[in-house]
């Protein structure tokens, strides 16, 4: 090293003495952590309102109030109430210094409120640090997520973790534009096909406040109509929400209110939009500039100010109940908005769930439907086989189609595209013995056998292995048939019979939006019907009784909605639209479609379930879990005098390789189920004596994962 170099490398040897106590400092400096001090460890507090009162993010129902906190001056300005704060959480009372509380782990919360003195006596711990000034939780969302959570039986934190998004500092930073004026009332437009449907709207531009169950009619027009309604409302100064089951719903509706109002009118809220984007609208519909959101079931907790209405689409479509704690359903969750804002209600549907006719015949809603000549008139020709129609027709045992339906497909594809509805995904998801009927099964586990598209062994669809040498254990025979035919395999057969038309599949792992109006073959599984431009010349609605079959009490209302969705897609029967189905016509929901009335059919559920006590005409709650847990849990609840209960009984036994469904016992477990009924009225003691006893076992350390017990108010599958 040369001299010049020693003398100017910027070391500490021979520089002076200045030069040595810069470098310390600016050593000193860069040391010091960037972030706020965690501890405020002697600060000064807050001159006014010194005292934060905190709800913390930890989700268990023994902790679900709130906890005060010391505001340090240098956080005042800052610490407002609804901003996201940091907070120590844990320190017991021997973690004091100097007066003030410390230690414990640092943990999210909302600052509810600032106070001058606390109910607590002891020393408070402070602040850590507040995330974000950006106020997200306002006075109205909390009374609304304090309002589910007791609902549900559920803690506020969980429903505020579904109700607010995860923050996005880069959203944060950028401004909302600037609030547009109100639009002008909207034209009537095909609100007329309905008997007080122009009446509907008058009321929601003039600033009232209708509830309406309203049944559509057949065709795209539903969409449109959705967005007339929410400009409706904007055009009287108010804002809308409506809640839609998928992407798909979302994006016709976000295209119809584009049509009518522009861009800038609307916020769309979606998961597909990504954090970021869903953070700046959830932002500009909290910051004011925004007074209209669509979107999917995360938006039925939208910030929506001066809220004048809230609309659902096709309530009974198992998207809208949310699968985190405590699983809301987005109706009963508008239905609180609505009470609690006192605005417009509007539940929407080509079909009609029992709850929809609950809502009218307890005259909290009025029907909004349209005239018998109009339903004719928009409605397809609907066609139906039954099981004697089937043993006579020789087409039907030699293949899977009966001969009503190879003529409805020939003679639809003609005019235009073609649905076929199967209730099952994939190739042959279930296999049976072709003499006695008896399902296939594993020798190993028991699982069921499927077939395989390229025409190998059979697989079993449990632990996947494959079987070569099957025969039938009840009957001795081996030839093989399908018990139930999957859309692919669907997708196969018609393609070998129509060998000149193109055959297209919309289903889990692809959902198409649109098809073109030319003639071809679409095999779809429920939900995933494809809107085919012009209407479907013809449907075919597949293996009926494998949707009526089910071992639900919502079997008969779910497949009368899944074949409406799809019918509805179909041309009026004035342009040659036919919908054949193949299930027994003597059924009540295929008499419900043929006459194309699903509201007479959810009047009569409804009848039925008063008579049996079932929901909703009762509350109900299901509790799971090992039977010596759930035994435990019941006996120390303090159920209301009226509450009933029903079993338990066992549940099945999930497999380690199949999908887990929501409420299902850990794999390999062998668990239980109660249910406890209550009649009208008491609900709310139900939920609250539930959510009692869970914390008082979470607080005894008892709910582990060996002894858990899950509570669900109003599950929508009871079996």
């Amino acid at each position: 090293m040369s001299s010049e170099n020693g003398s100017g490398g910027g070391g500490g040897e021979g520089a002076p003495p200045e030069q040595l106590a810069l470098i310390r400092e600016s050593v000193r400096k860069a040391r010091e952590p960037r972030a706020k001090p965690r501890t405020w460890r002697g600060a000064a507090l807050a001159g006014a309102l010194p005292v934060a009162r905190v709800l913390v993010d930890k989700g268990v129902l023994h902790l679900d109030r709130y906890f005060d906190y010391a505001v340090p001056e240098e956080l005042d300005a800052d610490a407002q109430p609804g901003v996201r704060v940091r907070v120590r959480f844990g320190a017991g009372r021997h973690r004091v210094r100097e007066g003030r509380r410390e230690g414990g782990g640092l943990i999210d919360g909302f600052l509810i409120e600032r106070r001058a003195e606390s109910d607590y006596s002891g020393p408070l711990a402070a602040l850590a640090q507040v995330v974000s000034p950006e106020p997200v939780l306002s006075e109205e969302l909390l009374g609304l997520a304090r309002a589910v959570a007791d609902r549900y039986a559920g803690s506020l934190a969980d429903v505020l973790q579904l109700a607010v998004p995860p923050r996005s500092a880069r959203a944060e930073q950028r401004p909302s534009p600037e609030p547009l004026p109100p639009p002008g009332a909207p034209e009537t437009g095909s609100w007329a096909r309905y008997e007080r449907g122009a009446a509907f709207l008058e009321s929601l531009a003039s600033g009232g406040a209708p509830r309406a169950v309203w049944n559509a009619l057949p065709g795209p027009g539903w969409s449109e109509e959705i967005a007339r309604a929410v400009v409706a409302t904007l055009a009287s100064g108010r804002g809308a929400l409506v809640v839609l089951p998928d992407g798909r719903a979302v994006a016709r509706v976000d295209a119809a209110l584009t049509a009518l109002l522009g861009e800038g009118r609307h916020a769309v809220l979606t998961a597909d939009a990504g954090p970021e984007k869903r953070y700046r609208e959830w932002l500009a519909v909290r910051r004011g500039s925004v007074r209209a959101v669509v979107g999917t079931r995360a938006a039925m907790f939208a910030p929506v100010q001066d809220l004048g209405l809230v609309a659902i689409w096709d309530d009974g479509d198992d998207s809208h109940s949310e699968l985190h704690a405590p699983q809301p359903h987005a109706r009963e969750v508008l239905l609180l908005r609505a009470a609690q804002d006192k605005c417009a209600f509007l539940l929407g549907g080509w079909s009609c769930t029992v709850e929809a006719a609950q809502l009218v015949e307890s005259g909290w809603a009025r029907p909004l439907v349209a005239a018998r000549e109009q339903v004719r008139a928009h409605a397809p020709l609907v066609r139906t086989v039954g099981d004697g129609d089937l043993a006579r027709d020789e087409a039907a045992r030699a293949a899977r189609l009966p001969t009503l339906a190879w003529q409805a497909v020939r003679e639809g594809l003609r005019h235009g595209p073609v649905l076929v509805q199967v209730p099952r995904r994939g190739y042959v998801p279930r296999m049976a013995c072709a003499d006695c009927r008896a399902p296939a099964r594993c020798r190993h586990c028991s699982g069921p056998l499927e077939g395989q598209e390229s025409g190998a062994a059979l697989r079993c669809g449990w632990c996947g292995r494959e079987e070569s040498g099957w025969h039938c254990p009840e009957c001795g025979g081996f030839r093989l048939r399908a018990q139930v035919v999957g859309a692919r395999r669907t997708a196969e057969e018609l393609g070998r019979a129509f060998p000149a038309v193109p055959v297209r599949t919309s289903g889990r792992e692809h959902v198409l939006d649109t098809v073109p109006d030319a003639p071809a073959l679409v095999v779809s599984t429920p939900g995933a019907e494809p809107v085919a431009e012009g209407g479907y010349a013809a449907a075919l609605l597949l293996d009926g009784w494998a949707i009526l079959g089910r071992p639900d009490l919502r079997a008969g209302e779910d497949a009368l909605r899944r074949w409406i969705a799809a019918a509805a897609l179909v041309r009026p029967q004035g342009a040659g639209g036919t919908v054949v189905v193949v299930a027994e016509p003597t059924l009540r929901p295929v008499q419900a479609l043929v006459r194309w009335d699903p509201v007479g059919h959810a009047v009569r559920e409804l009848g039925e379930r008063a008579e049996l006590g079932f929901p909703p005409v009762s509350r109900m709650a299901a509790v799971s879990g090992t039977r010596e847990a759930i035994t435990e849990f019941l006996r120390t609840a303090e159920l209301p005098p009226e509450a009933e209960l029903l079993g338990p009984v066992p549940l099945p036994v999930t497999s380690a390789g199949r999908p887990r469904r929501v409420g299902a016992p850990p794999p390999g477990e062998h668990w239980e189920r109660a249910l406890v009924r209550v009649p009208p009225g008491s609900g709310a003691a139900l939920a609250a004596a539930l959510k009692a006893a869970q914390a008082a076992r979470m607080a005894r350390g008892a709910g582990t994962a060996e002894a858990a017990v899950r509570v669900r108010i109003d599950p929508p599958d009871i079996g």
